[in-house]
């Protein structure tokens, strides 16, 4: 008898064996992990991506020499692609995201060819983000970037699939499914931009309201592994003082400086409404199992946990 074309491959499914679920019953924290570039060069490349993404993909051998050339300049390079299926097209998209306090912005490119990605002034651009309007076209509403790496780890595709599609279905066209976040225990792992904003455990049906506390600029406490582009402790520390001050905007805290992000205790200056706050957060080293699909065995990761908040300084009046 011939098994229907739809059998024939068992779809993954959520077991104890996957890492998300095991970081999820374990109680593994979030906060403090969310990567350290905060300039991104977004690159769309349809079809399958390998475990190194663009560089294991239908882009071909440049994908390297441009992940080293933005690498230079201080830039992430990430894979993107439209949630679902789609045909591959030669006319591709590129974007330029800053995420930097003060400059946060997002433009968008397209390219035919490997080869003219090789010959955009990435250095400029993290210079002077304005210097990218010859070249792209500026865009002012959020993104959402869903880790969707399946090659990277299971849990990726397993859970960021669902959760793509369903932003995908509130906001048409704002929403493409990414190459590795880190954090794959997290899963599903979004990434706001430009803000900077990446949250993990993210699920399908609250998608409307993670949407719409989005597109509002506000913080989401309960998903967040942190904000792109700064120390463990410095994201850490920015998570406790939005919940603890009641603070709910973005843009809200801004760091003005942050101890070092080796185990320890560091404290983190933030500046904030109420005037300028010390946050000190304790980094502890924990051991836990099966921290990647890939690697089930026992292995070591840092826990982030603010202990403190002190009001340093107030605002004068007059």
């Amino acid at each position: 008898m011939t098994v229907p074309a739809h059998h024939s491959t068992p779809r993954p499914r959520e077991t104890l064996d996957r890492c998300a679920l095991r970081a999820q019953l374990r109680g593994d924290p979030m906060l403090g992990t969310a990567f350290p570039a905060a300039v991104l060069l977004l690159v769309e490349q349809p079809g399958p991506w390998g475990r190194n993404g663009l560089r294991d993909s239908r882009f071909g051998p440049l994908a390297a020499q441009l992940e080293r050339r933005a690498a230079a300049a201080g830039v992430r390079v990430q894979a993107i692609r439209r949630p679902g299926r789609t045909r591959p097209s030669r006319a591709r998209s590129w974007a330029f995201v800053d995420t930097r306090d003060g400059v946060e912005s997002l433009a968008w490119g397209s390219y035919d060819d490997p080869a003219q990605l090789l010959e955009l002034p990435i250095a400029d651009f993290v210079a002077d983000p304005s210097s990218t309007a010859p070249h792209a076209t500026p865009d002012t509403e959020p993104l959402y970037l869903v880790c969707a790496h399946s090659k990277h780890d299971t849990c990726c595709a397993l859970r960021g699939r669902p959760v793509a599609a369903a932003i995908e279905a509130l906001r048409p066209g704002r929403v493409w499914e990414c190459s590795h976040l880190g954090g794959d225990r997290f899963a599903a792992n979004v990434l706001v931009l430009p803000t900077g904003l990446s949250y993990g455990r993210v699920l399908p049906f609250a998608a409307p309201e993670f949407v719409a506390a989005a597109e509002d600029g506000e913080v989401i406490g309960a998903l967040l592994r942190g904000r792109i582009g700064l120390p463990a402790p410095a994201q850490a520390a920015l998570a406790f003082a939005h919940e603890h001050l009641a603070l709910r905007r973005r843009r809200d805290l801004v760091v003005e400086s942050s101890g070092p992000s080796s185990v320890g205790v560091s404290v983190v200056r933030l500046r904030s409404p109420h005037g300028l706050i010390d946050v000190t957060v304790a980094a502890e080293p924990v051991v836990g199992d099966g921290l990647t699909c890939r690697n089930p065995g026992r292995a070591q990761f840092v826990q982030y946990r603010p202990i403190d908040i002190q009001v340093v300084h107030t605002p004068s009046i007059g």
